[in-house]
């Protein structure tokens, strides 16, 4: 059964890095893009960054442009989420997800959940003031 696995959530000060790891199991994914998105309590899921299947493509929500930067090692079928400069509105729960179609190039719906197929079951990054 094909899984991606999340890890490396936690409980930050405003100001700290943590790094969020997504690794797949059952399904090599070097050949899809990955994204990752995140939803706080009562609002809507929000798209955060997506990688194509090369790594040679990153693309970035607004509200985390600068902060955060998304990785790829594909001999690992792994995929990375750097966060620096925490905010306490960064706290979210975060999801890593799969397009489904290999070698699909970024485009303009990559940051549309719809263009996802396989998710995780999500990690929770907590960021206090």
């Amino acid at each position: 059964q094909v899984q991606l696995v999340e890890s490396g959530g936690g409980l930050v000060q405003a100001g700290g890095s943590l790094r969020l790891s997504c690794a797949a199991s059952g399904r090599t994914f070097s050949s899809y893009a990955v994204g990752w998105f995140r939803q706080a309590p009562g609002k809507e899921r929000e798209f955060v960054a997506v990688i194509n299947w090369s790594g040679g493509s990153t693309y970035y929500g607004d509200s985390v442009k600068g902060r955060f930067t998304i990785s790829r090692d594909n001999a690992k079928n792994t995929v990375y989420l750097q966060m620096n400069s925490l905010k306490p509105e960064d706290t979210a729960v975060y999801y890593c997800a799969a397009q489904g179609y290999a070698f699909r190039p970024l485009s303009a719906n990559s940051d549309s959940a719809q263009m996802y197929d396989l998710w995780g079951q999500g990690t929770q990054v907590t960021v206090s003031s």
